[in-house]
């Protein structure tokens, strides 16, 4: 595919012991002749000066020319490795500007890649998802999308359900044979399969959205209960300011926290409580807000107070809190179908219990393997993909349609 040429900076802005410039595109050769004075020996490192037009040298470092179409966007490919300085780089990347390049888009080399078929799409926003990885196992997962492995998951699911799709229109096309094929226990098998493998990969890929995305908890309770005291305990410094004074907390304070990995996005609320000022009954609205929004709602009392209660599709941790007011060991347990915790934020018992709590109530497992990052929509198409399935499966089982069956095989095909 002809393009333009891009160049752009590939380390950050600013003072460094290198910098790096990479170049793509039709003019790459002609700009490398231009700069480096000579023709480089593909996939070879060579340390070389850079030339301004004038001759003058602009720095000196070390080149690699990478030919189409074994390059990284599949395009003939630059990268010129110099001293970091910005002045230095910014003086590199003008000559390559005047030599015919354009500046590059943000992501546009990885989208040359993506057009070149160099990387699916769920590789290429891995790329993104590996440089903002907030945690190793975040990284870590990232690189296996990279490597395609969650491409490779997809594939091989769309294959079983183009098979089985082939054998139930079939069955359709010679529907006046003697053979009933749809009773064939063969399809009961392969959709068996299919469901499982479906199943597997929705598993691995909500980890994923975990690792990536994180959790949204949101600490709510009457005033005074702790919560400010509880998000400066998870957060491990002041967040919040702490008094005896009712209604201190009256806006929405947010944090950031890694619980073994998993980003942890903790919320404090303004006290639920009726109240005349205008302020204040603000702060409860939004504390409603996040409430509905929140992955896990932590709901925050004394270790003596009546309890609120929730629905039961809510998740909802109970926390009963000032244990150490009343010499009370942490521990957990069962109320209202929801778990309890019981904890001191101001010495910080309990903590501990309440992370793997929180853990435990979103279905983060910390010893999934195979775990590849995943986007909202990844969910939602595999969402949809095992709700065909099922109805299919249903088709099949109850009516023996075919007709019907192959549709909703073709829909989670999509």
């Amino acid at each position: 595919m002809k393009r333009d040429t891009i160049a752009a900076l590939a380390t950050p802005n600013g003072r460094g012991g290198i910098g790096v410039v990479r170049i793509s595109g039709e003019l790459t050769t002609t700009i490398m002749r231009e700069i480096l004075r000579k023709t480089l020996t593909p996939r070879e490192a060579t340390y070389s000066p850079f030339f301004a037009a004038d001759d003058e040298m602009i720095d000196e470092g070390i080149a690699i020319y990478f030919p189409n179409p074994h390059s990284f966007t599949g395009e003939d490919v630059l990268e010129l490795q110099g001293h970091g300085g910005q002045v230095v780089m910014d003086m590199l990347l003008q000559r390559i500007l005047a030599l015919g390049a354009r500046l590059a888009n943000p992501g546009e080399f990885s989208e040359r890649a993506f057009l070149n078929g160099k990387l699916d799409l769920a590789q290429a926003e891995s790329i993104a998802d590996l440089i903002d990885a907030s945690s190793r196992q975040a990284a870590r997962s990232a690189m296996q999308s990279l490597q395609g492995k969650f491409s490779r998951e997809i594939n091989l699911l769309n294959e079983k359900i183009i098979h089985l799709r082939m054998y139930v229109e079939a069955s359709i096309d010679f529907s006046d044979e003697e053979i009933n094929f749809l009773a064939d226990e063969k399809i009961s098998l392969m959709l068996q399969d299919i469901l499982q493998t479906l199943t597997t990969i929705q598993q691995q890929a909500q980890q994923g959205s975990f690792l990536r995305e994180g959790i949204t908890a949101v600490i709510v309770g009457k005033p005074n209960v702790g919560k400010s005291s509880l998000l400066n305990c998870l957060a491990g410094k002041e967040v919040a300011i702490v008094t005896d004074i009712p209604g201190t907390t009256r806006d929405v304070l947010r944090d950031y926290i890694l619980i073994d990995g998993i980003p942890l996005h903790v919320v404090d609320t303004a006290g639920l409580r009726d109240s005349d000022d205008k302020v204040e009954q603000e702060g409860i609205r939004r504390a409603q807000q996040e409430m509905q929004k929140a992955d896990v709602v932590l709901v925050m009392m004394d270790a003596d107070e009546s309890e609120f209660k929730f629905g039961k599709e809510q998740k909802v941790i109970y926390i009963r809190n000032k244990i150490d007011l009343l010499q009370l060991l942490p521990r957990v347990d069962r109320y209202a179908e929801k778990n309890r915790v019981y904890l001191s934020a101001m010495t910080g018992a309990g903590i501990d219990l309440l992370k793997q709590q929180i853990k435990q109530e979103i279905g983060y497992q910390t010893s999934a393997e195979g775990v590849f990052l995943a986007r909202r929509r990844h969910l939602d198409a595999l969402d949809r993909a095992h709700h065909h399935v099922q109805i299919a499966k249903q088709q099949l089982q109850e009516s023996a349609s075919g007709e019907l069956a192959a549709e909703d095989l073709r829909l989670a095909h999509l």
